[in-house]
């Protein structure tokens, strides 16, 4: 499956680290791994996990080729801040 939601194009998703590695969910959408992240921050969930498998395939936008574990880090903590 291939993501079609508009955060593709956010332009925040820019500053994250390129990431081709085939090993670290290379092709899969950052803004997916990062709304995962949030979820998981916003309910300060201990158990921290990323599925690569889970996550749908993009190429697309600002998150072309981007790093899947720095959006997932930077989604927890955006998450746990608005938890406040």
């Amino acid at each position: 499956m291939t993501c079609q939601l508009t955060h593709r194009y956010n332009p925040d998703f820019s500053s994250l680290p390129d990431d081709q590695s085939k090993f670290n969910g290379r092709h899969k959408c950052a803004g997916c791994a990062y709304d995962e992240g949030r979820r998981l921050g916003s309910e300060k969930s201990p158990m921290l996990s990323l599925d690569y498998s889970q996550l749908p395939d993009s190429q697309a936008g600002t998150v072309r080729h981007k790093s899947v574990q720095a959006a997932f880090a930077k989604g927890y903590y955006d998450g746990v801040l608005t938890s406040y």
